[in-house]
């Protein structure tokens, strides 16, 4: 642990605040100001700060798989551009020096005060087209990046003394299907960036450099001291989680099993975590980023902490992953395709890694979270008739994930998906419907859907839309269909991810679990997502939980005494109690004799 940087106290968290209020001014830049609804409604995009010498030093609100690696990015602007200066910004997307994947378009802005460089500015924003072979930003089916197709940018100047260098942008916009759309959503990324330039230039000012450096290192050594304090408390042990991303006929017809080795070391406070033991990278779109795979991971260890510390270089300080080339679960090598890195594999490590520590006992770890993006989340695209025929792309957020069971508590009900853990927004279906050409059905929770437990997973969700006027493609990429999320220390998984189009008749008839479907007006696909992994035995579930579980529609009165041992009665009024006489009778018989 590097030494105690000796600073006020106060001061310290007041500059702290005034750096996380920097990182959500930019937030709220872009999520006013972006054009798409990806990034106007659904929220993919996340804003960060990173010291001058590539350490992650703010990021408020981001998305987890987004701002972990931030300091990769900067670490990539450093090596090609040693002469940068004020006035320029840097577009970067390119997986194999820094970033998440091609879809993840990142404006960098060095901050320069009195003539030195001291942070860098960071927004990441998905995109609603990348320029990808067919429309869609996870090409799951590409087995190159030359298949993907998508626009590469390792960290070129698109702005110089603040004026745009126009042959990148006019290289986007030659590229990419809906190129207005494109245009705004890159203003909005610069926007945020460079207000976070500007506010970071007057904290500078108020303060001095010196001072202001002087804070980034006592930071940096507070978050430390509390992340030493978190990890000393857990046991010592090696643990090792193992799991599997669902077979892809004709792109990883076995599946992608995947594992992950933990060493808990609480005399020196630190957490190794290995994902050198996995298969090669794959001939298809599913492997990680070196910035996805590490995020994964330390977003499991972070997931165990039950104290709140800081996501920044201190804390990151106590936990090395360990990586290798050329893994499906490490480093891909050019011309390696990663279009999907930032969900699927990612959002299984995360899982792998954070039911792993329930290995150590009762109350550590958690449950398995809901994975994969099904049409709920998918990338919806055609021709508008009310706007002349005029194309339209836009990745939804219909759809609701249920959250894993955890020591103390039930799965979060909107948690989405592990690698964003409910940071992200739903789309509003009024909005949607306004914006694009298509009709929202159906937007409901599932009944039963859940990982039973003592700590129940949240239910899955059914969507289902179709085109309004005009054929309209819906490409997706579905996991948990075969290999739904597991509960762990007894708790039940979760229902399968699942997939169908509907035909005018009503008729359902089942698709693929990756690819696209094209559906004509009449026609609807229907999207069924994961409840969360249940954490303990289900006979241990409090009955005044199950009974809240039941009023709430979230579980039926039959899965009640089936499953959780307790009996249920509705009222007239539609309120629900428990009977207690019959709930020890389950109880007693599910027991083997045992009150």
């Amino acid at each position: 642990m590097s030494a105690t940087t000796e600073f006020d106290p106060i001061l310290l968290a007041v500059m702290a605040n005034r750096l996380d209020g920097i990182v959500r001014e930019m937030t709220n830049t872009l999520l006013r100001t972006g054009r798409s609804a990806i990034l106007n409604t659904a929220r993919d995009f996340s804003c960060s700060i990173v010291t001058a010498d590539n350490r992650l030093l703010s990021a408020a609100e981001g998305l987890p798989i987004h701002i972990v690696g931030s300091q990769y990015l900067t670490e990539a602007m450093d090596e090609l551009h040693p002469d940068a200066r004020k006035g320029d910004a840097f577009l970067h997307n390119d997986p194999y020096h820094g970033n998440t994947h091609h879809a993840d378009h990142t404006i960098l802005v060095p901050v320069f005060c009195g003539g030195e460089h001291v942070f860098t500015a960071v927004a990441k924003a998905h995109q609603a087209d990348c320029g990808n072979g067919q429309p869609t930003t996870y090409a799951a089916y590409a087995k190159d990046i030359y298949e993907e197709g998508a626009l590469n940018f390792p960290c070129v100047r698109v702005q110089r003394d603040y004026e745009h260098v126009d042959d990148v942008i006019r290289m986007c916009r030659a590229r990419i299907r809906v190129p207005d759309q494109w245009y705004g959503d890159y203003l909005a990324t610069l926007g945020a960036a460079r207000i976070g330039e500007r506010r970071l230039e007057d904290l500078v000012a108020r303060y001095g450099v010196e001072a202001v450096r002087s804070f980034c290192d006592a930071w940096f050594d507070y978050s430390e001291r509390l992340m030493v304090r978190e990890l000393r408390e857990l046991p010592a042990g090696r643990l090792v989680g193992t799991g599997r991303h669902d077979p892809v006929p004709g792109l990883v017809p076995d599946g992608i099993p995947l594992r992950v080795e933990i060493a808990i070391d609480p005399g020196e406070a630190m957490v190794d975590v290995d994902l050198r033991d996995n298969i090669d990278c794959v001939p298809a779109g599913f492997n990680e980023s070196r910035a996805c795979a590490i995020s994964s991971v330390i977003i499991g260890v972070f997931n165990q902490l039950p104290r709140p510390v800081p996501h920044n270089e201190g804390s990151f300080r106590r936990i090395r992953v360990h990586l290798r080339e050329n893994c499906v679960a490490g480093i891909p090598l050019h011309p390696t395709c990663c279009s999907v890195a930032t969900t699927n594999v990612a959002d299984r490590l995360i899982n792998i890694t954070q039911s792993a520590f329930a290995g150590l006992g009762d109350g550590y770890g958690l449950a398995e979270g809901a994975v994969g993006s099904g049409p709920g989340f998918g990338v919806i695209s055609g021709a508008d008739a009310r706007r002349g025929d005029a194309s339209y792309i836009n990745q939804v957020y219909f759809a609701s994930s249920g959250g894993p069971g955890a020591p103390s508590e039930d799965g979060w009900l909107f948690y989405g998906i592990p690698v964003c853990a409910g940071l992200m927004y739903r789309d509003s279906i009024e909005v949607a419907e306004q914006k694009y050409p298509i009709v929202i059905d159906e937007v409901r929770l599932l009944p039963d859907s859940e990982g039973a437990g003592r700590f129940r997973g949240a239910p899955g969700s059914r969507v289902r839309f179709g085109p309004a006027d005009r054929p309209m493609t819906v490409a997706y990429v579905i996991d948990g269909h075969h290999d739904p999320p597991r509960g762990v220390l007894g708790g039940g998984d979760a229902q399968p991810h699942d997939v169908v189009r509907r035909t005018a008749d009503g008729a359902e008839h089942e698709l693929p679990k990756v690819g696209a479907v094209q559906l004509v007006p009449g026609e609807t696909v229907v999207s069924v997502t994961n409840g969360g992994g249940g954490y303990g035995p289900p006979s241990e579930r409090d009955p005044e939980r199950v009974r809240r579980d039941v009023e709430a529609g979230y579980v039926s009165p039959g899965r009640a005494a089936e499953v959780y041992g307790v009996a249920v009665l509705r009222r007239a009024d539609g309120r629900c109690a428990v009977d207690a006489e019959a709930t020890a009778r389950l109880r007693h018989d599910d027991s083997g004799g045992a009150a």
